[in-house]
């Protein structure tokens, strides 16, 4: 076994990183996990080796850790932790194109009777063809990818993309039975009503 070192770290968020280096074994965690059950640290011991040493991870160590994150008291301490020592890159709403607030006032109106409180809006940072769209609920802000700040871009999509994050600050994540629900049925009800849905979907599809 190599000569180990680990480290609690004031992460934004419940991180874990492991890393082998001049035969060493170097493990930081996040200080939110320093209070957890030792049963708790052993499975995330196990997980952290088992990714290093690309081998299986047991399913009970597995859900032990899933559990014990998606408790309601590390989840909300967790969600703290973001909003206190995260910092969040807001740009701007206002693209070369297409205006997120009034978009957002657009669909607003259309489907939530004007009642919906707007949150931050921004385009990201970089054309982003991964992760196209995220509400961030510690922060409330909404993010678009730029990447759909073209001329080119159907405002179905524009709309879809933003209607779907809407929906998210609608329908927040949910922790049931230990499993966090991210798209509820309700969720996905409401985003059926959405009269674009397929020509929206299939424009990013082919993205």
């Amino acid at each position: 076994m190599p000569e180990l070192h680990v480290r609690f770290r004031r992460f934004t968020s419940l991180n874990t990183t492991i890393r082998l280096r001049d035969g060493k074994l170097y493990v930081s965690l996040s200080d939110l996990l320093e209070a957890a059950p030792e049963s708790v640290l052993r499975a995330i011991a196990h997980i952290l080796i088992a990714k290093l040493y690309r081998k299986p991870i047991l399913r009970l160590h597995a859900d032990r850790y899933r559990r014990y994150t998606q408790s309601e008291p590390v989840s909300k301490m967790a969600e703290h932790i973001r909003q206190t020592r995260g910092r969040k890159r807001i740009l701007t709403a206002k693209g070369r194109h297409y205006d997120l607030d009034e978009v957002f006032e657009t669909l607003n109106r259309r489907f939530f009777h004007g009642l919906m409180g707007r949150p931050v809006l921004t385009w990201s940072g970089h054309n982003a063809r991964r992760l196209l769209g995220h509400y961030d609920a510690a922060h409330n802000t909404i993010m678009i990818s730029r990447v759909f700040d073209r001329p080119d871009t159907p405002r179905c999509a524009i709309e879809y993309l933003l209607y779907h994050e809407m929906l998210h600050l609608k329908h927040p994540v949910r922790v049931k039975s230990g499993r966090r629900c991210v798209h509820s049925r309700e969720f996905q009800a409401e985003e059926r009503l959405f009269p674009e849905l397929e020509e929206a979907k299939a424009y990013l599809k082919r993205l």
